[in-house]
């Protein structure tokens, strides 16, 4: 039990000095010597604005506690605010963050939409980089991948001057 409070305190240490990270779930595995964080059941994880739920998270962190990949598993539904202000919502099975490279990989009946703009991707992989603002979305075997966007309509009669 000590070994499990001493991991959690140095592993929250290091998320402290950015934003807070709170993670709460029905059971926690830690191997400090692996970088290892486990959730599983009911498992919410906020940062910031930032909401992630999934039945299970995984999180690997560096020599100095940093989280350096985090892995969601079943059921993963997410909200997010980007760097650049983008906002996303959405879900699927598998979502895969890898903070070094602000990158967001969505696997498996993935339904994501960037509220901001409304434009929305399903697929069964979605890949979305906020520094390099690149995205990417592949279809499971002879699926299509599908994107909606809202456009702004236009008057059918030009607006009469005024005198």
């Amino acid at each position: 039990m000590i070994k499990i409070i001493v991991f959690l305190f140095s592993f929250f240490v290091a998320l402290s000095s950015a934003e807070e990270l709170k993670v709460i779930s029905d059971h926690f595995k830690g191997e400090q010597q692996k970088g290892l964080a486990v959730f599983t059941g009911n498992v919410k994880v906020t940062k910031g604005l930032d909401e992630l739920n999934a039945s299970k998270v995984t999180i690997y962190t560096d020599k100095t506690n940093k989280p350096v990949k985090y892995v969601a598993e079943g059921d993963v539904s997410f909200y997010i605010v980007t760097e650049l202000k983008e906002v996303y919502r959405g879900k699927s099975q598998r979502a895969v963050y890898l903070p070094n490279e602000s990158e967001y990989q969505f696997y498996t009946k993935v339904d994501l939409i960037r509220l901001d703009d409304y434009r929305r991707v399903k697929g069964d992989k979605v890949v979305v980089n906020t520094i390099q603002g690149y995205a990417s979305a592949q279809s499971a075997k002879d699926e299509p991948v599908i994107m909606i966007f809202t456009l702004e309509k236009k008057n059918s009669k030009p607006e009469s001057p005024s005198k």
